[in-house]
């Protein structure tokens, strides 16, 4: 299977597979990023796309994501760059189980052995297996190290660790198991509600409709969306920096802005755009 960039309204949704003559190209998404402080507490610690990001409780540390291998040496590096202990990570979460996204959950494992992993029924099976299972994503350059799961999420399920609360909200479609979460967070002195996306995509190759990739896979993109627009979403976030114009807030941010990530608007813009796409998707394949 040929793999061309993924591009989500002309951005990088899984570059990682880019191929050029049968090899696989140089990745612009695991670009390194320097690290920074979206809110109290919070901190971007991913690489130039693959999202990740660190909660800094009062009992040790959350981290959300791991990118793909590269982005995972990373992010150990950036939390030792912030002044925070990698091998304090009591808790790993995730989005969902592609390479991009749970491939560097390893190195962060690593890192913490500690640490134990919270992941959807879905998902966490295939993250346990390496990568191998994915319906769409089955040639051995997707695979990467597997990491064991700890507790398995469900729909609504609360995690906590040292005041800090999140809650998952599996919203399935992009993967079977991509878990939303939300949580609050104070942003510019207000407390806000974060909402950090999994993915909305319709990956080329995927079937939805009469003929689907998995079964269900139509429903539960439809779910998801309802799930979605139904959300607070202040403190819009995702699994990648260019579902929420990552390196444009960041600048804003480095010039005063202080809630440059406070973006209701282009949360509902996002959902709006994502959907219209999933249904034009539908219809082409659907006549």
């Amino acid at each position: 299977m040929s793999l061309t960039h993924f591009r989500i309204f002309g951005a990088v949704a899984l570059s990682a597979a880019v191929f050029a003559s049968g090899a696989l190209a140089a990745d612009p998404g695991d670009a390194p990023y320097p690290p920074f402080k979206i809110g109290e507490g919070l901190y971007y610690v991913g690489s130039a796309d693959y999202a990740a990001y660190l909660i800094v409780t009062k009992a040790g540390l959350i981290q959300l994501d791991g990118g793909d291998a590269e982005t995972g040496k990373q992010i150990v590096a950036n939390i030792r760059t912030l002044g925070f202990d990698p091998s304090q990570v009591k808790i790993l979460l995730n989005t969902h189980q592609h390479f991009d996204h749970a491939a560097g959950l390893a190195a962060i494992a690593k890192a913490a052995p500690g640490a134990k992993l919270y992941a959807s029924a879905a998902d966490g099976a295939v993250i346990a297996a390496g990568g191998r299972g994915d319906p769409l994503l089955k040639a051995e350059r997707f695979y990467y190290e597997p990491v064991p799961v700890a507790v398995t999420l469900k729909d609504g399920q609360q995690v906590k660790l040292g005041g800090w609360t999140l809650t998952a909200h599996i919203t399935g479609g992009h993967t079977a198991g991509c878990t939303t979460w939300t949580f609050p967070v104070t942003v510019a002195g207000k407390t806000r509600q974060a909402l950090v996306h999994c993915s909305s995509t319709v990956l080329p190759g995927y079937r939805i409709g009469k003929v689907e990739t998995w079964p269900g896979q139509t429903a539960q993109f439809e779910k998801s969306f309802a799930t979605w627009k139904a959300l607070p979403c202040e403190v819009f976030l995702g699994s990648h920096a260019s579902f929420y114009g990552m390196q444009a807030k960041k600048k804003a941010l480095d010039a005063g802005k202080a809630d440059a990530f406070v973006d209701p608007q282009g949360c509902k813009a996002f959902y709006a755009k994502t959907e219209a796409a999933f249904r034009t998707e539908l219809k082409k394949q659907n006549p």
